[in-house]
């Protein structure tokens, strides 16, 4: 259910970032842990290059946090986003 959520929730970001929505390079892969009562959300991506990286890692993150605890009223103590590379194509 997690997992599920924080995929769509970064899709959405990505989906904003690429230019006319088409989005390239492979799907977020999300990986989740529950410790007590929180969660900590794992997230590997890819983005367009060029872009502004550090934005749009923020932006996945913050819409991920803000997704997850809306929708399931838990708490998210964490939101780590991996890089796994850049794919050409991105805003110049």
């Amino acid at each position: 259910m997690y997992a599920g959520i924080a995929a769509r929730a970064a899709r959405e970001v990505l989906a904003e970032a690429w230019p006319a929505g088409r989005a390239k390079g492979a799907p977020p892969h999300v990986s989740v842990t529950v410790p007590g009562s929180t969660v900590r959300v794992r997230v590997a991506l890819e983005l367009p290059f060029p872009s502004d990286v550090a934005a749009l890692a923020g932006a996945v993150r913050a819409r991920i946090a803000e997704r997850v605890a809306g929708l399931t009223g838990v708490r998210v103590s964490e939101v780590v986003v991996v890089v796994e590379k850049l794919v050409t194509g991105g805003a110049s």
